[in-house]
């Protein structure tokens, strides 16, 4: 055979043919890496910032949304969409006047912000209890509160939200109107 395509074995052979053992390689003396010091343990500072940091940001952001309630007047006509459920059918739902209800809140009127949305004010301290719950678990290293009602409870709130509804259409709950 002629060509390119020829396969040549090169490798060297012992006089009988068969190949000869490669040399073993001398090993190669890589120069050591410095040994680093081991990365000293985090103070117990930086670990409490990165507990804070989740329940921080969820309290700052419900502090920025009360402070732009409390800044823009949801009783001035426009600034807010108008609650559907009342605006096709005159029923006024378990939310109507959460705005004006945290507006009256934030600038600290309990007694406007109950007349408002009475259900809506016991959520804004159902709400800064597990905050500050929250907080001070984070603080001190312990898990997180979990709120996880069992179903009764839930319904218990969801029967709780209908009958105040109901109550706050009928001409004797109009005190609960906003």
């Amino acid at each position: 055979m002629t060509g390119e395509n020829q396969l040549v074995d090169a490798s060297p052979r012992t006089p009988d043919g068969a190949p000869v053992p490669p040399a073993p390689v001398p090993p190669v003396s890589v120069p050591a890496a410095p040994v680093m010091p081991a990365p000293a343990a985090a103070p117990e500072q930086v670990y409490r910032a990165r507990r804070l940091a989740l329940p921080a940001f969820t309290l700052a952001s419900v502090v920025g949304a009360f402070a732009y309630v409390g800044a823009v007047d949801p009783n001035e006509p426009g600034h807010y969409p108008v609650c559907p459920l009342f605006r096709l059918t005159g029923v006024l739902c378990p939310g109507c006047g959460g705005l004006r209800s945290a507006h009256a809140f934030a600038h600290g009127d309990l007694v406007t912000a109950l007349g408002a949305n009475a259900m809506a004010v016991v959520g804004y301290f159902g709400f800064a209890a597990f905050m500050a719950l929250w907080l001070v678990r984070a603080y001190r290293g312990a898990p997180a509160p979990r709120f996880a009602p069992q179903p009764r409870y839930w319904w218990a709130i969801g029967a709780a939200a209908l009958v105040f509804s109901v109550i706050r259409n009928l001409p004797f709950g109009s005190a609960l109107a906003p």
